[in-house]
């Protein structure tokens, strides 16, 4: 689980330079990497305990061509426990992969906030908070304090009804929750979510209905598969393909 192609579908790549996490609020329940510690113990000899992966520095340089590279699918990058030394080697080596874009996910949006500006956001590092009820809108705002060239939510798993102020944010991320105990999803949260995106000019990707199986439900929304993703991403690739082409 140290770096693979992936099925999530809003991503090409995963890179864990961490796994290891504990729970932090209630969309962690469920929490699918645990899940998957626990199913393949012998990929995880640390089991969930929150573990530095320095050997993993590397992989990104090794990957060629131009991906967008979901960091710490297993983890949360800015857990308490990663110091500060180490992740600033991360983003050295985000910074010096400039082919590919980088997307981090936290729930720790307070330590997010805190550490932000000692860190180096070069264009190609994107930043996401999972918000995955209104209680949890408060993370948003601590995301619109970072100063990177892409900010977006993951709502997922989607717990509820959310109103959303999304200035400064520039896509949302809409799932289900899937596993044998997933808590449903109602579709009339999910289509405000898209209005509200719609309204405010935000790309809106819906990743699925969730269910015992992350596949089961599908992800169409009224017959529709909603695929937008902010078009920094097209413009980088247009850019690095460009360039790899000519040497």
């Amino acid at each position: 689980m140290s770096s693979t192609h992936t099925a999530i579908e809003w991503t090409d790549k995963t890179w864990n330079p961490t796994t290891g996490c504990n729970k932090v609020s209630p969309g962690c329940k469920y929490c699918y990497a645990e899940a998957i510690t626990e199913r393949f113990p012998k990929n995880f000899p640390e089991g969930f305990q929150l573990t530095l992966h320095q050997d993993r520095l590397d992989q990104p340089r090794r990957w060629r061509t131009p991906s967008r590279i979901f960091v710490n699918s297993m983890s949360d990058l800015f857990h308490e426990k990663v110091p500060l030394w180490y992740l600033e080697e991360i983003f050295k080596v985000m910074r010096e992969t400039p082919w590919h874009v980088y997307q981090i996910l936290t729930k720790r949006h307070q330590r997010l906030t805190e550490l932000a500006p000692q860190l180096e956001w070069a264009e190609n590092i994107w930043i996401g908070v999972s918000v995955e009820s209104q209680d949890y809108t408060c993370r948003v705002d601590s995301l619109r304090q970072v100063q990177a060239s892409v900010r977006f939510l993951s709502c997922e798993p989607l717990l509820g009804q959310l109103q959303l102020d999304l200035a400064g944010i520039d896509w949302v991320i809409v799932g289900g929750e899937s596993g044998y105990k997933h808590r449903p999803i109602k579709p009339e949260w999910v289509k405000e979510i898209l209005q509200q995106s719609q309204a405010a000019g935000v790309a809106f990707f819906f990743k699925q209905w969730g269910g015992r199986h992350s596949k089961i439900g599908g992800r169409t929304l009224d017959g529709q598969t909603w695929d937008e993703i902010p078009k920094a991403w097209s413009q980088h690739l247009m850019q690095w393909q460009d360039k790899l082409s000519r040497k």
